[in-house]
This record gives structure tokens, C-alpha cells and sequence, in this order.
């Protein structure tokens, strides 16, 4: 049986796969993503303001993660502009739990169990199988989601040693990180205007209702796994999050209309097993 903690990290892959979706299901994902920031900002800066400050050893953990975050951001836009969900997704998501793992022993002196080595390499190995299965793969496609998956396995490393810095304040480390968010309106306006912000609230309001949900929907994904980090290890932590794959898998063939064959559905199976054996 999977743990409280295990529980809630599944949670969140599902949301953190729903938020996925939804970016990639609008047509400009770089406008999508500054208005995910956007609200994503904004609950943050009322988060701090009615929250203690983590303890200041936190704050360049903070600061680094917040500044990769933003990274990320632009990676993962430019990830899907070359790929589909099902293949961008996988690929990013697939080669973070290894580099994480990595990271925690080197940084962290982090010491897993077999079971839990097993677990996830089958999860990393079931993911990248399921984005490289039976279709042609872009050079360009490839190296922006691995591009993706570096800035994931560095900031979920940054987030697991400055959330236990921060004195059991995960929900304050989490906002003050994320308060970071605001630099993504200041990048679109540098780039498109401050015009190309708000003419879409008028011209495509579901557009912007649904990315802002998806701003929501992630800060709820990601805080609870800078939750877990505070007691679980960090690569455990990062694999079970990215099953988040399978549930994108599915969101892809449902609502985005994905094709999803035999070896698919197989790799996703490895993919569970995997989780269930860090679950053990």
C-alpha cells in the first residue's frame, strides 16, 4: 500500500498533468503560461503577505529556484512547439527522476533503498519509452524536453534541500518561490506588449479562464511535493510525481485526441509497477 505522503503525490501528478494539458491545448502556450504566472503570482503575494518568511539560511534556495522556475517556464514552451503532449511530456518528465536522484546524493547525501532504485529507473525508463515508442523524434524535440527535464531535476533538487532549511514553513518556501512568477508577464511584455496581454481577455476569454485554472491547479501540484521533500527522499519523491505521465497519456488521447498503441498502454504499466515499488 502506498503511503499517506505516496498518496498525495500521486495526487499531484494528476494535477500537475491536468495543468499540462491545458497549456498545451491553447494555441499560443507562451500566452497561456504568462497568464498561468500571472495568477500563480498573484495567490502567492497574498500568501506571503499574511505568512511568516522562511528562516533566511532558505532565501538563496529560494531566489535559485525561483529563477529556474522561470527557465523551465520558457523551456516547456518551447518543448511543446516541437512535439505533441505525449511525446514532449514524457521525455521531459522521464529524465528528471534519475538527474534528481543523482543531485540528492551529491548535495544531499541522499541514500535510497534497491526497491526504491528499481522503482525508479522503471518509472524513468517506462517514460522515455513512452515518447520515443513508434514515431519519428526531431532533433529539436529531443533536446528542448531534455533541456526541460535538467531545469526540473535542478529545481526539484534546489526546492528538497531549501524546504528543509526552512524550518517546517513549506507553504511560505513555496509562495515566496513562486512569487518569482511575476517575471513571466514582465518577459511576454518585453517581447509582444503590453497589449497582447489583455486584448485576449476580450477576444478569448476561455483561453485565459482555463490557463488561469491551470496557474491554481499547479500551485496546489507543486506544493505538495515541496511538502513531501521535507521528510521523503528527493528522487523517490520526483519519480512517483512523474507518473504524472500516464495520466497524460490518457488526457492526450481524450481531450487532445493522441494516438495511444498497444506498447503505450505496456510502457504506462511499467511505469505504475515502478511507482508501486517505491511505494513499498
Amino acid at each position: 500500500m502506498l503511503s499517506y505522503t505516496g498518496g498525495l503525490v500521486l495526487f499531484a501528478a494528476l494535477l500537475h498533468a491536468s495543468w499540462n494539458a491545458m497549456l498545451h491545448g491553447n494555441r499560443d502556450r507562451f500566452l497561456s503560461m504568462t497568464w498561468m504566472s500571472i495568477a500563480i503570482g498573484a495567490v502567492s503575494t497574498v500568501v506571503v503577505l499574511f505568512m511568516p518568511w522562511p528562516p533566511v539560511v532558505a532565501w538563496p534556495y529560494i531566489v535559485a529556484s525561483g529563477l529556474v522556475h522561470i527557465a523551465y517556464n520558457v523551456s516547456l514552451v518551447r518543448s511543446y512547439r516541437h512535439g505533441d503532449l505525449a511525446q514532449a511530456y514524457p521525455i521531459a518528465r522521464g529524465s528528471s527522476p534519475l538527474l534528481v536522484t543523482l543531485g540528492a546524493a551529491l548535495f544531499a547525501h541522499e541514500a535510497i533503498g534497491p526497491l526504491h532504485v528499481l522503482g525508479i529507473v522503471m518509472i524513468s525508463g517506462g517514460i522515455i519509452a513512452l515518447a520515443l515508442q513508434g514515431r519519428h523524434v526531431s532533433r529539436a524535440g529531443v533536446l528542448a524536453a531534455l533541456t526541460t527535464g535538467a531545469t526540473i531535476a535542478l529545481y526539484t533538487v534546489i526546492d528538497g534541500i531549501g524546504v528543509r532549511l526552512s524550518d517546517g514553513h513549506a507553504v511560505a518556501y513555496t509562495a515566496a518561490m513562486f512569487l518569482f512568477y511575476w517575471m513571466m508577464p514582465v518577459l511576454f511584455v518585453a517581447k509582444r506588449g503590453l497589449a497582447a496581454i489583455w486584448t485576449p481577455l476580450r477576444t478569448a476569454p476561455m483561453s485565459v479562464s482555463s490557463s488561469v485554472a491551470g496557474g491554481l491547479v499547479s500551485i496546489a501540484a507543486y506544493g505538495i511535493v515541496i511538502w513531501a521533500m521535507q521528510s521523503g527522499a528527493m528522487g523517490a519523491v520526483s519519480a512517483l510525481r512523474e507518473t504524472s505521465v500516464v495520466f497524460a497519456v490518457l488526457m492526450g488521447r481524450v481531450f487532445l485526441g493522441e494516438a495511444v498503441n498497444g506498447k503505450r498502454w505496456f510502457a504506462c504499466v511499467i511505469v505504475a509497477v515502478g511507482a508501486i515499488c517505491l511505494g513499498l
